[in-house]
């Protein structure tokens, strides 16, 4: 059988929000691997935020993170994209004129003022998962590396204008009204995959996606085959070829099947 590649997302995909990772899609991933497939996982997480053992300890080929600007294979670094400082800054102290806190996601660290998020669970939690690898963003310098960033809109945000004014420097993704991740223009989850191919000669015929929600639907259109969670909103599994079962239900698993490669 000829190697396929298989690119997964993380939340709601291969885990679900509290961290549980069923026994079958670990199981999954390591019968892929026996059988010679790459399964890469793709996340909207940068790489700082990928850290948990039950994720790393997977039998896996690599990792692309923040949207396609950080790709590793074998635990090598093979592409890496930065904002630049000035279009950062540019960018930041629009969503500050606009009142629309921010997480800035990193390599190594994530960067954020968890008073600037009032009573999120999500943020409060994320700060302590992270640990050291947690940072207020007084502490950001120039010569950190920023790939991403996300932001909460409020009240006083006019969404349109920030639209925009960074047409053309960054691709929105929202998830609802009020989260949206903001994301180098030219990247993505899909592009992330055209890396791989093209850095690993991987055909794009080989290639397989599966994932959940609005920041998956480009990858799911880009592979051969996208799949979509049971679980999964409703914009993605329009976008799927193929709709698996929940995540706790061997979902991911059954996915694998259903396609033969396991």
């Amino acid at each position: 059988m000829t190697p396929a590649a298989i690119f997964a997302d993380i939340d709601n995909t291969v885990w679900d929000w509290q961290h549980v990772l069923p026994d079958s899609t670990r199981e999954a991933f390591a019968r892929l691997k026996e059988k010679g497939h790459f399964v890469f996982l793709n996340s909207g997480r940068s790489r700082g935020h990928i850290f948990d053992p039950k994720l790393i300890s997977l039998p896996m080929k690599g990792i692309v993170a923040a949207c396609g600007t950080h790709i590793e294979a074998d635990g090598k670094l093979l592409y890496e994209q930065y904002l630049p400082w000035d279009v950062l800054q540019k960018a930041l102290a629009l969503l500050r004129e606009e009142s629309m806190p921010y997480i800035l996601e990193g390599r190594e660290y994530l960067w954020m003022d968890v008073d600037e998020f009032p009573h999120d669970a999500y943020v409060e939690r994320l700060f302590r998962e992270l640990k050291e690898r947690a940072r207020h963003l007084s502490e950001l310098t120039p010569e950190d590396r920023v790939n991403k960033f996300s932001a909460a809109a409020t009240e006083k945000t006019d969404m349109a204008r920030i639209e925009r004014e960074l047409e053309g420097t960054f691709t929105l993704l929202k998830h609802n009204e009020t989260v949206a991740e903001f994301i180098p223009a030219g990247s993505g989850k899909g592009v992330g995959i055209e890396r791989v191919c093209r850095l690993l000669d991987i055909p794009r015929e080989n290639t397989y996606a599966i994932g959940d929600s609005v920041n998956d639907l480009d990858m799911l259109r880009y592979a051969a085959h996208g799949i979509c969670m049971g679980n999964g909103t409703e914009v993605a599994k329009e976008a799927a070829e193929y709709i698996t079962d929940d995540l706790h239900a061997d979902g991911f698993l059954h996915a694998m099947e259903h396609y033969g490669l396991i």
